[in-house]
């Protein structure tokens, strides 16, 4: 469901210039799945990739917490998230969150947010010390 919802979705990209075409998917944990596309612009650092997408419409739909994600591109190895997106995905994933990456030619790599993103700044860090 994940790789059909993420597949449908990453056609309707909007990458005129890169025409670097990405889909996600997110279920969230209440088991709904939210949909995001990369959406590009001339002025290069203001595009918005895939998986933020994902996470904006969970985000819009009342839920702020995902169990696994679906992410797939057309290239020749499955395609990470960038490292903001990993952050991004870090902030809202339920722990040990499944992260599905894929190609549509059919590779497949599976890993964790944690895995992702070990390390990762949150919520902890922002927490004042008691002084």
């Amino acid at each position: 469901m994940l790789k059909d919802a993420a597949t449908a979705v990453r056609e309707r990209a909007y990458a005129p210039y890169s025409n670097f075409k990405v889909g996600a998917a997110l279920r969230d944990a209440a088991g709904a799945v939210h949909v995001g596309c990369n959406v590009e612009n001339v002025a290069y650092p203001e595009g918005t990739c895939a998986e933020a997408g994902a996470i904006a419409a969970m985000v819009a739909a009342g839920q702020t917490r995902f169990t696994e994600a679906f992410v797939i591109a057309d290239s020749p190895q499955p395609v990470p998230p960038c490292g903001g997106c990993r952050q991004k995905l870090a902030e809202f994933a339920a722990p040990g969150a499944k992260v599905t990456l894929a190609t549509t030619s059919g590779l497949i790599f599976e890993t964790t947010v944690a895995d992702l993103l070990p390390g990762s700044f949150g919520r902890a860090h922002m927490e004042a010390s008691g002084g």
